[in-house]
């Protein structure tokens, strides 16, 4: 859902892609999506084989909901962190994403 509402030329490839998952579990999910009435897919206009997923006003609802409560759970995990400790974690969480991207194209 984060996927779609974040990016307005999501297809279901660059979903794939950009989480680093097989095309035909995200489509799976994607489906699910669809009949919860939470996204909608449209043609590509620039290219005929894709389809671009958006938000249904449903869709756009819960991810506002899901957004507010992330905000909240975040707040509450790090209130008692200084911003020294805060952005310390920023750093070391981003090289270790950064290792499972290396990982995963074939270097360690």
């Amino acid at each position: 859902m984060t996927a779609v509402c974040r990016n307005s030329q999501s297809t279901a490839q660059s979903i794939a892609q950009r989480m680093q998952r097989d095309k035909a579990q995200i489509t799976r999910v994607l489906k699910e999506l669809i009949n919860d009435v939470l996204i909608e897919k449209q043609a590509n206009p620039q290219d005929g084989r894709s389809q671009l997923l958006f938000p249904t006003r449903k869709g756009s609802a819960v991810m506002t909901q899901l957004l507010e409560a992330e905000e909240e759970t975040a707040k509450a995990m790090t209130r008692s962190l200084t911003n020294q400790e805060l952005q310390e974690f920023a750093e070391l969480t981003a090289r270790m994403v950064a290792n499972l991207t290396t990982e995963t194209a074939g270097g360690r």
